[in-house]
């Protein structure tokens, strides 16, 4: 069964502490936060996405899933260090060379998180196979990054199955998660081609949170 990261991108500042409430009620396995600094995405979300984790740790459980789109990553892995995250995720294109990749790596395990590595959606898997026996998961974005209640781009679907199939072949242990235009039809389509970790917006956050999560918690 899959797990779901919902994200609160969407989500109003006067309603960010009831839809908390309400997203840990309805079993959300994550929040997934998406920190955009207006450089790396043209969108800038860095300080209301702060506000928005801090209310998080105060107030619920639900561990924190943070989407790194932004420029300066070793800022932003600091940054988040004190609100003890599950998943901290970057961007590879954000990265100038490999010693910089292997050093966000290093630096997001040492603050104890779990390492995630996104890639856009034309982006080649083969950037970042070297990398996966040390990271935890891959964000496979399924639609261009920076803006959200995007359409799912049917072409990242076979990325998601060559992701899949190398993990496989090479006996790896790490989760596929996919975000962008996830609805109970395309949960569907990433499920069959490996996706394990779902990121979903407004398709939970615009209608009734439970049951959402629970069509996508059991797509086939």
């Amino acid at each position: 069964m899959v797990e779901i990261s919902t994200s609160i991108l969407q989500v109003k500042k006067e309603n960010i502490i009831k839809t908390i409430y309400n997203l840990e009620t309805a079993h959300t396995d994550y929040f997934h936060i998406d920190v955009m600094d207006g450089e790396f995405v043209e969108r800038d979300t860095s300080l209301y996405m702060r506000e928005y984790s801090e209310y998080i740790k105060q107030i619920s459980t639900v561990p924190l899933d943070v989407h790194l789109m932004v420029s300066d990553v070793k800022t932003y892995i600091l940054s988040y260090e004190s609100l003890d995250p599950n998943i901290l995720t970057f961007h590879i294109e954000a990265c100038k060379n490999t010693q910089q990749i292997l050093d966000n790596i290093k630096l997001i395990k040492s603050i104890g998180a779990r390492v995630g590595i996104a890639i856009k959606p034309d982006t080649s898997i083969n950037v970042i196979k070297e990398y996966l026996d040390k990271i935890h998961l891959c964000l496979i974005m399924t639609v261009e990054p920076g803006k959200g209640g995007q359409e799912f781009l049917t072409k990242t679907a076979n990325k998601i199955k060559e992701l899949k199939n190398y993990i496989d072949e090479n006996n790896l242990d790490i989760d596929i998660e996919v975000d962008g235009g996830i609805n109970d039809e395309t949960a569907k389509i990433v499920k069959q081609n490996g996706a394990n970790i779902l990121v979903s917006g407004s398709y939970i956050i615009n209608h009734s949170f439970k049951e959402q999560i629970e069509k996508l918690r059991k797509v086939n």
